[in-house]
């Protein structure tokens, strides 16, 4: 077969010789990025496995992370457009943007964003606000209900009140669309008598409110679009888990150097105590 002696010796060798180091560690990998990738529900790619493997302790480069998730066809969940949904042919008084797209905050409780979505169930729409704290990308309020009426912002408002309890001196903006539910007396009323100062994006432009509208994609594409709700509860229970024990305590955020906002804020603390 023109193979020569010492060919065939070194090849017979072969077969019985243990895995390369490599080849082991590949497997040992691989179980690890399976265990991120379903841990977050699918969702990771491969810049988010990375820095779960490397915190873990792996030397490892993200180009390799991405070779192994090609060859075993791993992938995150891609991503899908926003829809505007915010109606602002009203008569009521529109705040000027105070935000102006200013998202890099040095402190907790001195700008707040907040939005509203809807998701699709079995019984008919299920609306959700929430509130995010744009140091840390928390979500610190949030509300479903069936409806659209101004309610739903106001407990979402009042959630977000409640757990950060903002101080007069932080001189807390809180920025919305132009949507009638923000713009409404009760509102307004609700900022004012907590010292909060009130923010609107201009007329038609999603990126004044881009770090809610990014939250709002994340959610959607790593919730939303893939499941199928029979009921509005069904939903409520999936959006609850999401947003409480994975987005706020465990997703890594690219914004927060790829820590959650959990992490984020026990990471500042710890360095506030220590200087």
């Amino acid at each position: 077969m023109r193979v020569s002696i010492s060919g065939y010796h070194a090849w017979f060798r072969r077969l019985d010789a243990p895995e390369n180091s490599r080849s082991q560690q590949e497997k040992q990998l691989l179980v690890r990025i399976k265990s991120a990738h379903q841990e977050s529900d699918g969702t990771y790619g491969s810049p988010r496995i990375f820095r779960d493997l490397r915190e873990e302790g792996f030397k490892i480069s993200r180009k390799r992370i991405e070779r192994i998730m090609r060859k075993h066809r791993i992938c995150g969940q891609p991503l899908k457009r926003f829809k505007v949904t915010t109606d602002s042919k009203h008569d009521l008084p529109v705040a000027e943007n105070l935000l102006d797209q200013n998202f890099e905050v040095e402190a907790p409780n001195t700008r707040w964003s907040g939005d509203i979505t809807y998701i699709w169930t079995g019984q008919g729409w299920l609306y959700l606000a929430v509130i995010l704290d744009l140091w840390s990308r928390r979500v610190v309020g949030w509300s479903m209900q069936a409806h659209l009426e101004r309610a739903l912002v106001l407990e979402a408002l009042d959630a977000a009140i409640r757990q950060r309890q903002p101080h007069p001196s932080n001189r807390l903006i809180c920025h919305s669309d132009r949507g009638s539910q923000y713009a409404s007396g009760d509102y307004q009323t609700i900022l004012r008598d907590n010292g909060i100062a009130c923010s609107m994006s201009r007329k038609g432009n999603c990126y004044d409110n881009a770090p809610v509208e990014s939250f709002f994609a994340s959610l959607k594409r790593e919730l939303i679009y893939r499941r199928r709700f029979a009921s509005r509860e069904d939903a409520r229970t999936a959006v609850f888990a999401w947003i409480e024990s994975w987005y706020n305590r465990k997703r890594r955020h690219s914004a927060l150097g790829y820590l959650s906002p959990e992490q984020f804020e026990k990471q500042q603390q710890s360095l506030q105590a220590a200087t």
